[in-house]
């Protein structure tokens, strides 16, 4: 098992760390993360356990959507916020001190590869990380519900 998969454990604990700092000073800590990027907080609810949960995660803007991508660092599986969106696509982010109420959809084939340049612009690394993994990584599209 690679380094970087069996990291996620310590990264769960930092993320919440994240989320509670961000939630806390309304973005003013948290918003863009160690110089990568814009960072927006995701809550969701989970597919099978119905627990709310808040994942902070890049993003690029779209017009007036938000666009996430579930790369994981390039991990063979999806990570369970993606799945926990296909079950419940009906959720709010916050974008700094703004709450937003969104739907959540994957990315259309016509749209992907323009909407991938666009992560890739905001964080270069996703490209590492799409040579890493055999899976397709998915494009989420937030719109304004």
């Amino acid at each position: 098992m690679r380094l970087a998969d069996r990291s996620w454990p310590l990264l769960r604990r930092l993320m919440a760390g994240h989320v509670a700092a961000y939630r806390a000073t309304g973005g003013l800590i948290g918003r863009r993360f160690l110089g990568f990027g814009p960072v927006l907080l995701l809550d969701h609810v989970g597919a099978k356990s119905g627990k709310r949960r808040t994942t902070p995660l890049l993003y690029a803007r779209d017009s007036d959507s938000f666009v996430i991508v579930a790369s994981k660092g390039g991990h063979p599986r999806n990570p369970a916020w993606y799945h926990n969106l296909l079950a419940h696509p009906q959720t709010s982010i916050q974008v700094g001190r703004e709450r937003l109420r969104v739907r959540a959809r994957p990315a259309q084939a016509n749209e992907r590869e323009r909407l991938w340049s666009l992560a890739v612009s905001v964080y270069p690394t996703y490209e590492a990380y799409r040579r890493r993994t055999d899976r397709e990584i998915p494009i989420i599209v937030l719109e304004p519900a």
